[in-house]
């Protein structure tokens, strides 16, 4: 398994690939697409990633997306982008269009894990639910506690999570340590816990449809 520090702050550099597909992901989507590329033998393609702790500063993720195809887009015949929406309001699916790039289709991770059309059943239901992934249960200090400030600062809690009721961990592995590490965030924050396995939903529909 690839370090969560490492790809929080500094992503991928492209893996070794024999194929013609290059997948530009979000860091926080390493592991779990390299594990669907050994699951699957997809050998054809390859991976690179952005740091994933673009995600506390959504407005320069389209900047990062643009350098980075511009980079490695020439070595490919496809670059497929493995972000959602992730908080850009609509600016990567305008880049895309620009770059004659595919992207996965939802708003966020959690939305494509469980799968775009149940997590927009649930979703208005859930409008005071914060949610977790794999990776978020794994690096919860490092892409949570830290950057918000709250190792320094534990009385700023409520002022972030104050309007959350819920920790909803959508789990897309059965592992037993990241339950305990998702409820001892659930703890920390004050928030009632669930876990819901989603395995890796609208991801690996996604990259299923990548043909060599």
């Amino acid at each position: 398994m690839l370090n969560d520090d490492a790809l929080t702050h500094d992503g991928l550099d492209v893996t070794q690939g024999s194929g013609s597909v290059l997948i530009l992901a979000c860091g926080a989507l390493a592991n779990e697409i390299l594990a669907l590329i050994r699951l699957n033998g997809w050998d054809h393609m390859s991976l690179t990633c952005l740091p994933a702790i673009l995600h506390n500063s959504p407005e320069k993720i389209p900047d990062a997306v643009r350098d980075a195809v511009g980079k490695h887009r020439g070595d490919y015949d496809h670059v497929f982008l493995a972000y959602a929406d992730c908080g850009t309001g609509g600016q990567l699916d305008t880049l895309c269009e620009e770059l004659g790039i595919q992207m996965i289709r939802g708003p966020h991770c959690y939305s494509f894990f469980e799968g775009n059309d149940a997590f927009s059943a649930r979703a208005e239901g859930e409008i005071d639910v914060f949610y977790l992934t794999d990776f978020l249960a794994r690096g919860f200090e490092s892409f949570v506690i830290k950057p918000l400030g709250l190792d320094r600062h534990p009385q700023l809690r409520d002022m972030y999570f104050g309007h959350y009721t819920k920790l909803m961990y959508l789990a897309q592995t059965d592992n037993p340590e990241l339950d305990k590490m998702a409820q001892a965030a659930a703890e920390r924050l004050g928030l009632a816990y669930e876990r819901r396995f989603t395995g890796y939903g609208d991801l690996a529909t996604a990259l299923s449809g990548l043909t060599a």
